[in-house]
C-alpha cells in the first residue's frame, strides 16, 4: 500500500502551497495544474546540498513556510488531496435532493449525512440508542455470553481476538474465516510494555480517559474499572506478536479445522462466538498468530466475566462516541486525537460525516464522484503508464544477475499476470439491503456495519469476487493485493502532484510512475513475492535465489534501522521492509520507464533542470509533509510505512542515477559507496 499510515490515507490544495496555472483558453495548449510544467519550483531549499539531505533540498522551503492545521496530525501532499476530495464529496452530497424517493441511493446518502450532522438530535437522544447494547453487555454472566457479545456485528466490539472473512491466501478462489490477535485500545504493544516516560505518561492518560468515559455513562466506580481495563489490556499486549513479525505471511497462515481450533483454545466457547456472527457452519479457519491466539483464548476463559463486562462497556462507548452526545465525542477525541496523535482540535463535523459515508456508503458516493471528476482519458493514460512499467520490470527481471532461470521464469509469468484496476470498479456495490433512517445517526452506523458483515457472510462458499475493490474511488491511496495479483489505483490519486495529463513526462513518471512501480514492487517484496501468478501462497523460489534476495533485503532493513525519527526512536527496518522495497523498486523501475517513454530523444532542460533532476524532484514532491511527534511515534511503532523524510532520502541514496543527476560525491551525507547501495529489482 502506498499510504504512510495505515489503511486508508489521506486533503483544499491551498493557493499558498503550489502555484496554479490559469485554465487555458479554448484552442490553446493546456497547462499543467502546478505551474509551469508540474513541479512546484518554490518548494526547494537551495541552501541545502542535494547529497546531504535531498528531502530538504526538494521540500525544505515548503516545510518551513507551512504548518499542520490544528485538526490534523500531519499535513502534506496526501492531506491536501484528501481535503480536496472531501470538499468534492461534500458538494456532491449537499447537491442531492432533500426529498429523494424512499429507498433510493440519493435518499440513503442524504439522510445518512444529515443525520450525522444533526448534533442536536444526537444530544436529545442521549445514551438511549446505545442502551440495548449496554444492557446486553451488563447482562453477560458466563464466558459464552461474553463470546457471543464479541461475535455480534451490531455491537462492533473490540475483543482480544478478531474474527473476519477474507480471501484464502492458498486458495484465492474461496473465502475463509480468519482469526487474529486484537483487543488493544492503544496503537501497539509497546504503548503498554515500554518503560520510557512517554509511554508511561500515555498509559496514565489512557487510564484517566477510560475512567472519564465510564463516569459519563453513570458508572459508580469508574476509576477502579479503568485500572482493571488497563491491566487487562496489558496482559493482552504481553502475548501479542510484534508488528514486524505479523508481516510474515508464512508464519501467519495456519489452517485449522473447527475441531483443531477447539483444541488450540480449550474451553473457549467458539459456538457462541461464531453463531452470533452467522459463521457457525464454517469448517476451516486460518489462525494468524498461533501461540498468541492460544494465549488470548486462555485469557478469555480465565479472566472473570465482570472484568470483561467493564472492558466491553468502555470499548462500546469509545467505538460509538461520534454518534453519541458531545461529552462522549469530545472525550474520545481528547485521548485518541489529542493525546495519541497530537491533534489540537476535532475535525469539522461535515468532514467526519464525509468519512463516515465513505466507510458505509463509499461506492455509492464514488459512482457520483467518478461521473463528475474522473475523465476517461485519465484511465487510458494510466493504463499506458502501467504497461510501460510492466515492460520495464520485465527487462530488469530478465537481466537480474542474481536470479536463476527457473525462478526468473515464474517471476516473469507473475508480472505478465498482474491485473491493473484504474479509477473505479466495473461493478458498483449494491446497497439495496441497507436501511438508512432519517435522523438516526447511531442506528444508521449500526445498520451499515451489520449490512457489510452480512454481505460478507452471504458470499461464504461462493467463488471470490475478483472485481471487488478494497478502496473507494475518492480515496487518496493505492494498493497491491497479492491473492488477486492486482495493482489498484483509485480515481482521486490520479491528479497533481501524482498525475497530470498536461505535466512534463519526467514529473508524471517521478510521481504516479513511482507509485505504479511501488505497487508492482509489492508483488516482489519480501512478502508479496511469496505468491505466484495466480495469487497462491507457496514456495516458488529456488533456495539460492531466496538467499540472494535475503542478503539484499537484510542490507536494506539495516539501513532503515539506522534512521532516527525522534530521540530514542528509529525507523523499524523489518516492519517497514515491504514498503521500502516497494519504494526502491518503484523509483528505480519508473526511472527506466521514463527513459523508455522518451523513445531515444533527449529530455528537454526546463528552468535549468534536466529530465533526470525533474524526475527525482517529482518523487520528493509527492512525499513532502509535516507530522506531529505523537503521530510519528504511533506510525513508527505500528505502521509498515517509513516517515516521509526517509521515503525520499532512504530511497534515492540507493539509486545510481540520482548520484549522476545531482553530482553527489563522497563526503556528502547521503553518499553510499557503490558496493553499499542496495539494488534488488
Amino acid at each position: 500500500m502506498l499510504s504512510r499510515v495505515g489503511p486508508g490515507v489521506i486533503a483544499v490544495l491551498a493557493a499558498a502551497v503550489v502555484c496554479y496555472a490559469p485554465r487555458a483558453p479554448a484552442g490553446s495548449t493546456p497547462h499543467a495544474q502546478i505551474a509551469p510544467w508540474g513541479l512546484d519550483l518554490t518548494a526547494r531549499d537551495p541552501g541545502v546540498r542535494p547529497g546531504d539531505d535531498f528531502y530538504r533540498y526538494a521540500d525544505g522551503h515548503w516545510d518551513d513556510t507551512h504548518h499542520i492545521p490544528p485538526d490534523r496530525a500531519r499535513w502534506g501532499s496526501f492531506e491536501e488531496l484528501e481535503e480536496l476530495s472531501e470538499q468534492r464529496v461534500r458538494t456532491i452530497i449537499e447537491g442531492l435532493p432533500a426529498q429523494a424517493p424512499a429507498g433510493s441511493i440519493d435518499q440513503k446518502i442524504g439522510d445518512y449525512y444529515r443525520a450525522y450532522l444533526d448534533t442536536e438530535a444526537i444530544e436529545r437522544a442521549g445514551l438511549t440508542p446505545a442502551r440495548a447494547g449496554m444492557d446486553a453487555i451488563a447482562a453477560a454472566q458466563t464466558p459464552a455470553d461474553i463470546a457471543a457479545l464479541m461475535g455480534r456485528p451490531d455491537l462492533g466490539l473490540e475483543a482480544p481476538l478478531r474474527v473476519f472473512m477474507t480471501t484464502d491466501q492458498k486458495n484465492p478462489d474461496r473465502y475463509i474465516v480468519a482469526i487474529t490477535q486484537s483487543g488493544l485500545g492503544m496503537p501497539e504493544r509497546d504503548y503498554y510494555l515500554k518503560d520510557d516516560a512517554v509511554y508511561a505518561g500515555l498509559r496514565d492518560k489512557y487510564r484517566a480517559h477510560i475512567a472519564r468515559m465510564l463516569a459519563l455513562a453513570g458508572d459508580n466506580d469508574a476509576a477502579a474499572a479503568a485500572q482493571s481495563i488497563l491491566d487487562l489490556e496489558t496482559s493482552i499486549a504481553r502475548v501479542h506478536w510484534p508488528a514486524a513479525r505479523r508481516r510474515d505471511r508464512d508464519l501467519t497462515y495456519n489452517l485449522r479445522t473447527r475441531a483443531e481450533l477447539d483444541q488450540l483454545t480449550p474451553g473457549l466457547p467458539w459456538g457462541a462466538w461464531l453463531s452470533a456472527g452467522g459463521l457457525d457452519e464454517q469448517k476451516e479457519f486460518v489462525v494468524r498468530e498461533l501461540d498468541a491466539v492460544q494465549s488470548l483464548g486462555a485469557l478469555l476463559t480465565s479472566v472473570p466475566v465482570q472484568r470483561w463486562r467493564a472492558y466491553l462497556r468502555y470499548h462500546y462507548l469509545a467505538t460509538t462516541a461520534d454518534v453519541l452526545p458531545k461529552a462522549f465525542d469530545d472525550e474520545a477525541f481528547d485521548f485518541y486525537g489529542r493525546a495519541l496523535h497530537g491533534q489540537e482540535q476535532q475535525l469539522d463535523r461535515w468532514k467526519r460525516a464525509v468519512r463516515a459515508i465513505d466507510r458505509d456508503l463509499g461506492e455509492a458516493v464514488g459512482e457520483l464522484y467518478v461521473q463528475r471528476y474522473f475523465p476517461p482519458s485519465s484511465r487510458e493514460k494510466m493504463l499506458k503508464l502501467v504497461e510501460n512499467l510492466r515492460a520495464t520490470y520485465a527487462e530488469r527481471i530478465a537481466g537480474l544477475e542474481w536470479m536463476t532461470p527457473a525462478t526468473r521464469k515464474v517471476a516473469l509469468e507473475k508480472l505478465a499476470a498482474f491485473h491493473p484496476k484504474i479509477g473505479y470498479p466495473d461493478q458498483w456495490r449494491d446497497y439495496s439491503d441497507l436501511s438508512v433512517i432519517k435522523g438516526d445517526a447511531f442506528g444508521n452506523a449500526t445498520r451499515a456495519a451489520v449490512f457489510d458483515w452480512q454481505r460478507r457472510v452471504k458470499r461464504m462458499g461462493s467463488p471470490t469476487d475478483r472485481g471487488e475493490w478494497g478502496m473507494t474511488p475518492q480515496t487518496i491511496n493505492a494498493y497491491y493485493n497479492p491473492t488477486f495479483n492486482e495493482v489498484v489505483f483509485p480515481a482521486a490519486i490520479l491528479q497533481p502532484p501524482f498525475f497530470d495529463p498536461n505535466a512534463d513526462e519526467a514529473v508524471n513518471y517521478g510521481g504516479i510512475g513511482g507509485v505504479i512501480g511501488h505497487e508492482m514492487g509489492h508483488g516482489f517484496d519480501d512478502q508479496g513475492a511469496k505468491s505466484d501468478a495466480h495469487g497462491v501462497l507457496h514456495t516458488w523460489w529456488q533456495p539460492e535465489d531466496t538467499q540472494a534476495f535475503k542478503g539484499r533485503v537484510d542490507r536494506l532493513a539495516a539501513q532503515y534501522d539506522g534512521y532516527a525519527v525522534l530521540p530514542g526512536l528509529n525507523v523499524n527496518g523489518r516492519l517497514t521492509l515491504g514498503e521500502n522495497i516497494g519504494d526502491l523498486g518503484g523509483l528505480s523501475v519508473a526511472y527506466e520507464a521514463y527513459h523508455r517513454a522518451l523513445d531515444g530523444k533527449a529530455a528537454p532542460v526546463r528552468d535549468g533542470l534536466t529530465g533526470d533532476q525533474r524526475y527525482f524532484l517529482a518523487w520528493a514532491q509527492v512525499w513532502r509533509g509535516l507530522t506531529r511527534d505523537e503521530q510519528l511515534r504511533s506510525q513508527v511503532t505500528s505502521n509498515p510505512h517509513s516517515p516521509n523524510h526517509w521515503r525520499v532520502n532512504g530511497v534515492v541514496r540507493n539509486v545510481d542515477a540520482w548520484y549522476q543527476a545531482f553530482d553527489v560525491k563522497p563526503g556528502d551525507k547521503l553518499y553510499l559507496p557503490p558496493g553499499e547501495r542496495v539494488h534488488i529489482w
